[in-house]
């Protein structure tokens, strides 16, 4: 974004958002990756917590969400556009789903499942060709999005009474095929190119050559089609960009734009390229840090916030806001409001967590993150650590060096991650389960062998898929 200091991608309307707001520079998703996030923004807990651990385990309305209290409290929450849960069956908290996005036939990407022997897996390639201007399903589908969201934000219902509405575009997101207004606005050429592209260049570590060498993104990207990508993703964004800015007028406009908290994030980042990753899945600031802006009542205006921050301190941001009010279940949840950390005095003992368990991984990875520092933890593996003041873009690992400093770190991260679980226990539970789960589909060779892809289709993709049409 703009407002983040980015030198090339144009966000007006985040921008906007953000000189009226509060940004939260140090904020991050609790797993990088879609499915197993997006049950922990509904749980308000961690991954290991709700057992949602990966693509084929989504959330099927269990444990109790953030909008089923909200609503269960009389506050109708209404979602527009993307969900990734289960499915619209479940009782997902929700008064209405319009436009939901759920995961494949209610299973999502079994693949992913297979983590000892993973088979070969080889969508990196349709990623690679489906770069450039042009139409695509997913912003057609944001564009639907929009509209419905206007429409709604218009109905006069809406004034009759507090609500939530939890809105969901796509983009950016693969495939990186943009609308030629928009690819229009970024020349190829002129494109930033991605750091630590090299292997002499990065941190080495067994975990993220595994998971490098199992997407295989970077074999498909040489420097032509790797500015391509970027120009194509910058053009996605400020297509987005745009969406929100129709949002947010159409919020104005229906006079609620001052009664309203407006609360902007994504689900997890992208590598676009950076340490040899396209996509996310690990543990590297573009991967697990998300943006994060607050606006409105109660949020200050121009105000930067350096305390850690998570997607799990939007349940207790939205039972805030409302007034609903707390019970013994959502006190024990790890979140904060969003608007009581943005008020208070900067605080960077605050720990945040971020852990994966899904596909290309091979062993569980856990992070943690206080103050300058990043320690990410790799069951039966090396450690890492980061200092984010002194290398922002973590390409010196301190994990290996000496010094009472970097030794202080390393234990203090390992004692921060025993806080919050013991990750030898947590991984061979997560194991357990998706054993249990590949069975429940029919075992390997079914998940291998069912529907394989690199995006989960949209809604009226999987309509057609379920009447027997070819995509």
């Amino acid at each position: 974004m703009g407002c983040m200091g980015h030198p090339i991608v144009k966000t007006p309307n985040l921008d906007a958002l953000a000189a009226r707001g509060t940004v939260f520079e140090n904020a991050y998703t609790p797993s990088p990756m879609c499915v197993p996030t997006r049950a922990a923004i509904a749980t308000g807990d961690h991954v290991h917590k709700s057992g949602h651990w990966d693509s084929a385990t989504p959330y099927n309305g269990e444990p109790r969400s953030w909008m089923r209290q909200l609503r269960d409290g009389g506050v109708p929450v209404t979602s527009i556009g993307k969900l990734h849960f289960r499915s619209g069956e479940d009782d997902n908290g929700f008064t209405e789903e319009i436009l939901p996005m759920h995961v494949v036939g209610g299973v999502g990407w079994a693949v992913g499942l297979l983590r000892e022997n993973p088979p070969s897996y080889d969508s990196a390639a349709e990623l690679a060709a489906d770069v450039g201007a042009g139409p695509s399903t997913y912003t057609d589908y944001d564009l639907a999005i929009t509209d419905a969201a206007e429409v709604w934000l218009a109905d006069p219902v809406r004034k009759e009474k507090p609500w939530a509405g939890f809105i969901s575009l796509v983009s950016p997101h693969y495939p990186l095929t943009a609308p030629q207004e928009w690819y229009d606005m970024y020349d190829p050429a002129e494109m930033d190119l991605p750091y630590g592209r090299n292997s002499g260049e990065r941190p080495d570590h067994p975990e993220l050559a595994n998971i490098r060498s199992f997407f295989d993104y970077g074999a498909h990207f040489d420097e032509t089609k790797t500015r391509e990508a970027k120009a194509a993703y910058y053009a996605l964004t400020s297509f987005m960009d745009h969406c929100v800015g129709r949002i947010l007028t159409a919020l104005e406009d229906s006079g609620q734009l001052e009664d309203t908290v407006i609360v902007y994030v994504s689900d997890h980042g992208d590598m676009m390229g950076d340490m040899g990753f396209w996509t996310k899945q690990v543990m590297y600031e573009a991967s697990a840090g998300v943006p994060m802006i607050a606006a409105g009542p109660g949020v200050a205006a121009g105000r930067r916030v350096k305390t850690g921050t998570s997607l799990l301190d939007l349940a207790a941001t939205a039972r805030e806001v409302t007034g609903v009010a707390d019970d013994a279940a959502s006190q024990a949840l790890p979140g904060q409001s969003l608007r009581v950390i943005g008020n208070a005095a900067d605080d960077p003992n605050r720990t945040v967590f971020s852990e994966y368990h899904d596909g290309g991984s091979k062993t569980g990875t856990f992070m943690v993150r206080w103050d300058r520092w990043k320690y990410v933890h790799y069951v039966g593996q090396p450690a890492q650590l980061f200092d984010l003041e002194a290398d922002s873009r973590e390409m010196r690992d301190l994990a290996g060096e000496s010094g009472a400093e970097v030794h202080a770190a390393l234990a203090e991260g390992l004692k921060r991650l025993h806080e919050i679980c013991n990750p030898e226990e947590v991984n061979a539970r997560a194991f357990a389960d998706q054993k249990a789960r590949i069975a429940e589909l029919g075992g390997a060779d079914a998940c291998e062998n069912a529907y394989v892809f690199n995006h989960t289709p949209t809604p009226s993709e999987q309509d057609k898929m379920r009447e027997g049409s070819a995509l």
